[in-house]
């Protein structure tokens, strides 16, 4: 599976954001897909977003409320509609498909990944 994201920016605190990823093929036959952020390079990649094939969805602690995930399967697409956006959310977000999606310390794991999209919220 190829995923393609798009829909990075700048925003201000405080505002809202949608970005997006669009898959080479289904995604429903993948048990989790979700969303990844890594503020710096340097910075550990934690998963932030996840939607599972029976429907449920998780979310990271800080971003509970604030971000909501969801799929289009007709457009093969997955999003992650952003809202209320703080200057700490700042980071290139990656969009990840698999069996299981994972993040711990300086380890993480996706068996599919797309390219990061930099979202920058300025305060």
């Amino acid at each position: 599976v190829q995923l393609q994201a798009s829909g990075g920016g700048i925003v201000s605190a405080g505002g809202s954001m949608t970005i997006s990823c669009t898959a080479s093929r289904s995604l429903d036959t993948i048990d989790a897909i979700g969303w990844y952020r890594q503020p710096t390079p340097q910075s550990q990649r934690e998963v932030v977003a996840t939607s599972f094939y029976g429907g449920g969805t998780k979310y990271l602690d800080s971003v509970k409320g604030r971000f909501t995930i969801s799929r289009d399967r007709a457009k093969r697409t997955m999003y992650l509609q952003m809202t209320n956006l703080k200057p700490e959310d700042t980071g290139a977000y990656y969009c990840a498909a698999g069996k299981t999606l994972w993040s711990n310390g300086n380890d993480y794991h996706a068996d599919y990944w797309g390219q990061g999209t930099q979202v920058t919220v300025s305060s």
